[in-house]
């Protein structure tokens, strides 16, 4: 079990085991580094992506769609993933966080992953696909260590789904190469697997931290305890994700998503979210679960009427769900960890509201096929990331940014 409330430390305070680090402040917890290497990323990958897709590639390079895939779901995502996780488990394990010499390897692995990724035309596939495939592996055994040196049993499927990631990314590179046939099955299980993470940990963090603020207020209307429609929801969404996974196209795969979809409403729907519209930094939680239904709505109707396309479902899940979440968590956990206030201010409810409407335009553009949704998705996308590079830069490399 955890030494301290899970559900709280995962993004709110510090686990207590404050040994004195002498080292820099910018690797002293995993969230500085990769939190706002998250969101340079987030910017500089779009980017290089748009400059591409509109013909004018920025330094010659040669991005492709799959290049511009990849580093959505295993570079952006997993630099997030990273940032969370290494500022969690000791909080639920009591060990010392993953920091200093350690911290900064492990960072600098994944920004060379990325530059391997931008280099396959001087690196060739091979080799690039080697060396971006090391991180995700080396970030599974560090996390599988710590859980396992923590007796942190509870948390130890959280890090299954970051394993499952790690086999992923190799099956996406496999396929670039040829070594195994094309079907997407690494796209697929990337995207399942980060719907099931982002189920998992918002039904832990989403009601306990609305039931919190509702309890202050003296309410009495109360988000509903883990019981048997959160464990049927997770079930299905497992079982919807693997049918996706190996047979995206099939009736029995829209049928799945379609029940999934109302399962993920329901779960959602117990948590009060109607009644913390006050909080940015609760409703954009709420949001950002809420695109998870919406996904697998749109992913059942696309099997079944030819006017929802698939990539409808895909972008509501990764820049609804997966972006969304990725901002709400590392605002929260930022502001957390630094001393300051849980309250949103106005540039956090920029970044908020922009990240949500990028995530609306980019699904109407896949369902329209219209650029002026497009552009619009794109431009909102850099705004909610560069106002966090912006507000939050503070926090994430100052050397004291704990407020007394």
């Amino acid at each position: 079990m955890s030494k301290v409330n899970p559900t709280k430390s995962e993004l709110e305070q510090d686990t207590g085991h404050h040994h004195r680090f002498f080292g820099s402040a910018f690797f002293s917890k995993g969230f500085r580094p990769f939190f706002l290497g998250t969101a340079l990323w987030a910017i500089l990958a779009i980017i290089l992506w748009i400059g591409s897709w509109l013909g004018k590639p920025v330094l010659g390079m040669t991005i492709t769609t799959s290049w511009h895939i990849h580093e959505m779901l295993f570079g952006f995502t997993s630099a997030a993933i990273s940032g969370f996780l290494l500022t969690a488990i000791p909080n639920w394990t009591g060990r010392l966080p993953v920091r200093g010499m350690s911290l900064l390897l492990l960072f600098g692995l994944w920004a060379i992953g990325r530059i391997a990724m931008m280099s396959i035309s001087a690196l060739g596939v091979e080799l690039s696909a080697s060396i971006d495939a090391l991180f995700l592996i080396t970030l599974s055994l560090v996390l599988l260590r710590e859980i396992i040196s923590g007796k942190n049993w509870r948390n130890l499927k959280v890090v299954s789904i970051v394993i499952g990631l790690a086999l992923a990314n190799i099956s996406f590179h496999l396929e670039q190469i040829g070594i195994i046939p094309d079907h997407d099955y690494g796209v697929r299980a990337a995207i399942s697997l980060l719907i099931m993470l982002v189920s998992l940990i918002g039904g832990r963090i989403i009601p306990s931290f609305t039931r919190n603020i509702l309890k202050r207020r003296g309410s009495q209307h109360l988000p509903a305890k883990f019981n048997i429609i959160d464990r049927l929801t997770l079930i299905m969404t497992i079982v919807a994700g693997l049918s996706y996974t190996f047979a995206p196209v099939s009736w029995i795969t829209g049928f799945l998503a379609i029940a999934c979809s109302v399962l993920q409403f329901w779960r959602l729907s117990r948590w009060c979210g109607f009644r913390v519209l006050f909080e940015p930094m609760l409703w954009i939680l709420h949001l950002s679960y809420l695109w998870i239904g919406i996904g697998f709505g749109l992913l059942g109707l696309s099997v079944f009427l030819q006017e929802i396309p698939p990539s409808a479902a895909i972008h509501a899940f990764t820049t609804g769900a997966f972006a969304s979440m990725i901002l709400s968590i590392m605002t929260r956990a930022s502001r957390g960890h630094t001393g300051r206030s849980l309250k949103a201010d106005k540039w956090t409810t920029v970044i908020y509201i922009s990240i949500s409407f990028a995530a609306l335009t980019r699904v109407l553009s896949s369902v329209f096929a219209t650029t002026i949704y497009y552009h619009g998705a794109t431009l909102l996308w850099l705004l909610a990331f560069g106002v966090f590079v912006i507000a939050y830069w503070p926090m994430l490399i100052g050397k004291d940014a704990r407020v007394k």
